[in-house]
């Protein structure tokens, strides 16, 4: 398969042969993360995101042009009147996904108490059993890749989450 180069790409003369300097040009910044987070939670609308980032509508569409220009993100218009688009991964923006298991992994390692819980518990489909934090399946070994898992939410991650996006409406 033949990498696409974006035109960040090309215009941006590369400082370093350093893979993870590259990477974080792109990916290297908490409000990225955590819209890339969104899109394969499927809040793929500009209002979901920014419910659940708390970041400004500028930084979000900064963000989002950003990931888009660099060929992780396409938008979808979903509406023609008034004009209104989706964001939805592409697959760059896919090939992100174990970066994100990492840092779920490490953050429920070493940024929670065990008396939390975690706040995501997958299901891996192709063995129907807890895929555990990755980045293979804790059951049978196998890689863990997004569509081959089935997400349940801790009961207060869920109610977490549903607090923002109703305080986010309600501030509208």
């Amino acid at each position: 398969m033949k990498k696409k180069v974006t035109m960040t790409q090309i215009e941006a003369e590369p400082e370093t042969l350093c893979p993870v300097a590259r990477a974080e040009t792109v990916v290297g910044d908490r409000w990225t993360v955590l819209i890339l987070r969104e899109l394969t939670m499927h809040s793929h609308r500009f209002e979901e995101i920014q419910a659940q980032t708390g970041a400004t509508p500028q930084m979000i569409a900064a963000r989002l042009k950003k990931l888009e220009a660099d060929g992780l993100v396409e938008r979808h218009a979903y509406s023609q009147r008034p004009l209104r688009h989706e964001y939805r991964l592409t697959e760059k923006g896919d090939a992100f996904y174990p970066v994100l298991l990492a840092l779920r992994a490490w953050g429920e390692t070493w940024c929670k108490s065990p008396q939390e819980g975690r706040a995501i518990s997958y299901t891996h489909r192709l063995c129907g059993k807890p895929a555990g934090l990755g980045p293979v399946c804790e059951s049978c070994s196998e890689p863990l890749r997004r569509e081959d898992l089935i997400a349940e939410q801790n009961p207060a991650y869920r109610a977490e989450r549903e607090r923002r996006y109703e305080a986010f409406k309600a501030n509208r």
